[in-house]
């Protein structure tokens, strides 16, 4: 048996599709955001703690830090995430170390939000000499 729409029924099916529309773009949206943004930290802080590590090596120091630091960001993600990295000696649990600091901003995903500012630090204990 094949039923028929009445007439009042008639577009009810494009009307569903706008209303489901509606809650679900910003929804994946949203969720495509929290991906773009989790895998930039997770790729600046490795970036970080690498410049880090070699910053305090024996025959190295902060600015070579900070050049590996660029160099790991600019070949994973893109070089504008790298525009403020800087790294200076500091204690870590009271030995002397170094930290490398990395500020980005993540670009909203859709055509309106704020852009995510991520602060994030990599730290190591320096070598013995």
């Amino acid at each position: 048996m094949h039923s028929r729409r009445s007439a009042a029924e008639a577009g009810a099916a494009v009307v569903d599709f706008v209303l489901v529309t509606v809650v679900l773009l910003p929804l994946v949206l949203g969720i495509l955001q929290l991906a773009l943004v989790l895998h930039v930290r997770n790729m600046l802080t490795a970036a970080a703690s690498d410049g880090a590590r070699l910053a305090a090596t024996v025959d190295s120091g902060p600015a070579d830090g900070v050049r590996r630091t660029r160099e790991q960001i600019a070949g994973a993600l893109s070089a504008r995430f790298a525009r403020d990295v800087s790294a200076r000696p500091t204690a870590v649990d009271g030995q002397p170390g170094v930290e490398v600091r990395v500020v980005a901003v993540v670009p909203p995903l859709g055509l309106w939000g704020p852009a995510t500012r991520l602060v994030l630090t990599g730290h190591a204990i320096e070598e013995p000499r």
